[in-house]
C-alpha cells in the first residue's frame, strides 16, 4: 500500500503562488497515474489535475488551466502542483491521489 503525504499548503494573497508536494512511500508510484483534487466545505471533491505515469500526458480542470502545472519526479517518488495567480476560489483542501491511495490533504487559503 502506498502512503501519500501532501505538503506546501498555506495562506497566500490573491495573485500569489504556492507549490504543493505529494511524497509517496511504501512503494514506487512510477506505474500510477497521479492526481490532485480539492474540496471546500459542503462541496464534493473535484479533480484539479492529473498526470500520466511518465508525465507525458496531463489534464487540468478548466478553472485552473494556464495557472497550475502538475509534474512528477519518479526518482523522488513525488508529485508536484505548482499553483500561480491564485484567487479566492482556489481556497480549499488539496488532496493527492494515487491508484488506490489518498493523502490526508493540505490546506490552501487565498486571502487579502
Amino acid at each position: 500500500q502506498v502512503q501519500l503525504i501532501e505538503s506546501g499548503g498555506g495562506s497566500v494573497q490573491p495573485g500569489g503562488s504556492l507549490r504543493l508536494s505529494c511524497a509517496a512511500s511504501g512503494r514506487a508510484i512510477s506505474n500510477e497515474v497521479m492526481a490532485w483534487y480539492r474540496q471546500t466545505p459542503g462541496k464534493e471533491r473535484e479533480l484539479v489535475s492529473s498526470i500520466s505515469q511518465t508525465g507525458t500526458t496531463t489534464y487540468y480542470a478548466d478553472s485552473v488551466k494556464g495557472r497550475f502545472t502538475i509534474s512528477r519526479d519518479n526518482a523522488k517518488n513525488t508529485v508536484y502542483l505548482q499553483m500561480n495567480d491564485l484567487n479566492f476560489e482556489d481556497t480549499a483542501a488539496y488532496f493527492c491521489k494515487g491508484a488506490k491511495s489518498w493523502g490526508p490533504g493540505t490546506k490552501v487559503t487565498v486571502a487579502s
